[in-house]
């Protein structure tokens, strides 16, 4: 009996391992959501690291988050870095490219829970009399990451916190009477 569920066993995770083999080798995440208000309204919040951590969906799992600030105040070297609980972890974000009331590019830099590096990118297009704000994260996926994804949906779950972010960000501005 313990042969057959050893058997068992090692059927089950043979099949997982190579059904995860034949996931993306990067992912991509991207929500969008229109603000009314136009782009230099909404552009302050998304390159200043210290305006942006009024809308994060992370700063609110965390009360006790410690935050570093460095580099420039904001845009093109702005660094800020965290250190949290778990549902947190710990990290660095340093923004490498600016677009004025356009683009943020970022490097995120992760060091736990699972180290891994990947690009956080906010577009900004003047769309139906306001701004629509693109919000994307994308990156290599490792093996590990490729199983990880096959028990979990990782566009579900880093995605509904891009929509949390996206409304929060749009009740800030829209409030500021933008």
């Amino acid at each position: 009996m313990l042969v057959k569920i050893t058997a068992v066993l090692a059927v089950v995770v043979v099949a997982i391992l190579a059904f995860a083999a034949t996931k993306p080798d990067s992912f991509r995440v991207e929500r969008k959501l229109v603000i009314q208000a136009a782009p230099d309204k909404v552009f302050p919040y998304l390159e200043d690291p210290k305006k942006t951590i009024e809308w994060s969906p992370w700063e609110k799992k965390d009360p006790n988050l410690k935050k570093t600030f460095s580099g420039a105040a904001k845009g093109k070297g702005a660094v800020y870095e965290w250190d949290g609980n778990n549902d947190i972890g710990a990290g660095r974000l340093e923004i490498t490219e600016v677009v004025p009331n356009a683009k943020v590019v970022m490097d995120l830099h992760f060091l736990r829970p699972m180290e891994g590096r990947n690009i956080a990118m906010y577009v900004v297009t003047p769309k139906d009399g306001g701004s629509e704000v693109a919000w994307s994260i994308e990156g290599p996926s490792p093996f590990l990451s490729k199983v990880m994804c096959v028990f979990m949906n990782m566009d579900k779950m880093i995605g509904g916190e891009f929509d949390k972010g996206l409304a929060d960000l749009k009740v800030l501005v829209e409030g500021k009477g933008a």
